[in-house]
């Protein structure tokens, strides 16, 4: 299984932006994790980060041209104001899994809702980066 990450804006200064949130784990630390994990279960995974909207926007595009299986994407901010995201995910066939390290639900209103989820297979928020690994183990359990 060949699967995508996608980390959106922000997510480049992990463990140093309010680590009250986002606790402190690097971006590194969370590719490790995640890559040994995916290892482990046969799998690879391919990490990148944008603070930039159109670049996510052509790796989603990307992602079914280079025939990958899944993304795991943290749009970050782009979750609350991004329909170009939301298209670019309904229009290709790769399943997307939607992953938040804080609960968007707990914080502010305007982080309550998402234009992406509804194009997406499903969303994990609120777990920390654990929601990575969680998105991981899923891919495979569906690949079963």
């Amino acid at each position: 299984m060949k699967l995508l990450c996608l980390n959106g804006p922000n997510l480049n200064r992990l463990g140093k932006r309010e680590p009250h949130i986002y606790g402190h784990e690097t971006l590194d630390d969370v590719k490790k994790n995640v890559q040994n994990l995916a290892a482990s279960l046969g799998a690879t995974v391919e990490f990148r980060q944008s603070n930039h909207e159109g670049v996510l926007v052509d790796w989603v595009h990307e992602a079914e041209d280079e025939k990958y299986d899944g993304i795991i994407f943290n749009p970050g901010a782009y979750t609350h104001t991004s329909i170009a995201l939301h298209d670019a995910i309904a229009g290709i066939a790769v399943p997307v899994i939607e992953v938040h390290i804080s609960n968007i639900h707990k914080r502010e209103a305007f982080r309550h809702h998402s234009y992406l989820a509804p194009a997406c297979l499903g969303q994990i928020s609120g777990l920390g980066t654990k929601g990575y690994e969680l998105a991981l183990r899923t891919f495979i359990e569906r690949e079963k």
